[in-house]
């Protein structure tokens, strides 16, 4: 199929292909090397769950956005400046001597992906008009997302194992190079001269909202809520997710149309996209920490073992897309969520056993990864066929949004999950203050042990408090998976039997 495509096109999909790999492995290979990144640049806890809190926060804030700009300024030229962004960016990272000058950086790179990300589609559809080509390209472009998250845990230890982790950040430096020089020579530029104005208001306070209520659960051990501080963010995050609301229910042509959630199927599909991020992909930044702290593995044995849960997004979703036309959303987007929620609990049964270890890990990572490869691609198909063709765009950008906020806040609430369970086993055995442990926790929890060390604390001691975080976080996982299900379920259940026409 390859052969039948122009030259020129060949080299723009290679462009928004390496493109694709760049922002995939951002996020899933970085957490390998966040138990490194505590020993040697040093970060705690909270600042490790910023560093991969910022890079999502940042994307989800100017995804919609960026998509606007591409419209009225050029696709190919806001494509092209977020690939260079993103080079200097990673050569920040790379080159990072504090955890704030990383976490500033990553932040610096969630602003560059989004440019791309909202760049690509509209690339490839622009320079793939015709039914099968376009159907070969965005089959290929898919496939390079899957490999980049799925094989991105195994990049980062590989990378840690042979080389250093700021390799993992550098290495992105050459491939936007060479992404560069392809996109100028293959992306045709393109625009929307009736594109719509920029919704500035609505950027702004779901950026704002978003922000402050991830500020709150990751601060929350150094931040009372109650305190004059903390109540003040708390409001302030209300006050501005509230204006969202007003704002988009306002203006002509909003970035998040309200209204569409009266679409049952659509509503069920968004929550099939936020599903998967209250559970499987937050996972993967603390899982590592279990991996490596408590059961020892390398890097590499590590990722080797998260291919489990990673390859069978890959291989999955062909068999989703025939479920989906054979049975409908309806069924398999709320089996895909109980089928991750049931991997979970498998994994937290895993966890409490007697020897866990890659035997007993393994297949349950593999039924959740099933469960996501059900889910994915799936629920962004719903999303789009249940909107108007003309509002493909903003089908596509409202999934897109509801997985990058929800991953963003559920990164910092898995992380408090993580420290809330630590803390309650350390209760158990010790007779220091609250605040004294919850201070412990957040060491422990970033694989800092030497203050439990020097407190008495048994290898399997540290083993059982570290175990019994990792097992609420799996059981929060599963919990959240299975009330979403349910939740879906729900809606396409009354779509049914309301015979809504869409």
């Amino acid at each position: 199929m390859l052969n039948t495509i122009p030259p020129t096109n060949r080299v723009a999909l290679a462009a928004v292909c390496l493109s694709t790999l760049m922002l995939a492995l951002e996020i899933t290979s970085v957490p390998s090397i966040l138990p490194t990144l505590e020993d040697l640049l040093p970060a705690n806890f909270r600042e490790l769950q910023w560093i991969m809190d910022a890079y999502t926060l940042a994307t989800c804030s100017v995804l919609i956005a960026m998509g606007s700009i591409g419209d009225r300024f050029g696709r190919k030229r806001v494509f092209m400046v977020g690939i260079l962004v993103f080079a200097i960016a990673s050569l920040l990272c790379g080159m990072a001597t504090s955890a704030p000058i990383l976490i500033a950086a990553r932040f610096l790179q969630g602003l560059s992906a989004a440019a791309m990300l909202a760049s690509q589609v509209a690339i490839l559809s622009h320079q793939f008009p015709d039914g099968s080509e376009r159907g070969t390209a965005f089959s290929i472009w898919g496939v390079v997302l899957g490999l980049g998250l799925g094989f991105g845990p195994l990049f980062g230890g590989v990378v840690l194992e042979y080389a250093s982790w700021e390799w993992v950040f550098l290495i992105h430096v050459f491939i936007s190079v060479v992404t560069l020089v392809l996109a100028k020579k293959g992306v045709v530029e393109s625009s929307n001269p009736t594109a719509n104005k920029l919704d500035i208001g609505g950027m702004l306070t779901l950026s704002i909202s978003v922000l402050g209520f991830v500020y709150l659960i990751i601060e929350s051990h150094a931040i009372n809520i109650s305190s004059n501080l903390g109540l003040s963010i708390l409001l302030s995050s209300i006050l501005s997710l509230t204006l969202f609301v007003i704002i988009e229910n306002k203006v002509q042509q909003p970035m998040f149309d309200f209204s569409a959630f009266k679409i049952r199927s659509f509503s069920g599909a968004l929550l099939g996209s936020s599903g998967m991020n209250f559970s499987f992909w937050p996972f993967l930044i603390y899982f590592p920490i279990y991996l490596q702290s408590v059961l020892d593995y390398s890097g590499i044995e590590s990722g080797l073992i998260i291919l489990a849960l990673t390859i069978p997004t890959i291989l999955v979703p062909p068999y989703a897309e025939s479920m989906l036309l054979r049975r409908g959303a309806g069924f398999v987007i709320p089996a895909g969520l109980f089928t991750i929620s049931l991997g979970f609990a498998a994994i937290w049964l895993a966890v409490q056993t007697p020897y866990p270890s890659w035997v007993t890990l393994v297949p349950s990572c593999t039924i959740a990864g099933i469960g996501l490869g059900l889910v994915n691609s799936p629920a962004t198909n719903t999303a789009t066929i249940s909107l108007p063709p003309k509002q493909a765009g903003l089908a596509s950008g409202m999934d897109l949004s509801a997985r990058m906020i929800s991953l963003a806040i559920n990164i910092a609430l898995m992380g408090y999950v993580f420290i809330k369970g630590i803390t309650e086993e350390i209760q158990k055995s010790s007779s220091l203050g609250n605040i004294k442990i919850s201070s412990i926790a957040s060491e422990m929890a970033s694989g800092d042990f030497s203050v439990v060390r020097m407190m008495g604390f048994s290898k399997e001691a540290i083993n059982e408090i570290m175990t019994t975080g990792f097992s609420w976080v799996t059981l929060y996982a599963s919990i959240s998976a299975l009330v979403i299900c349910i939740a879906a379920a729900l809606l396409f259940e009354r779509q049914n039997n309301n015979s809504l026409k869409y």
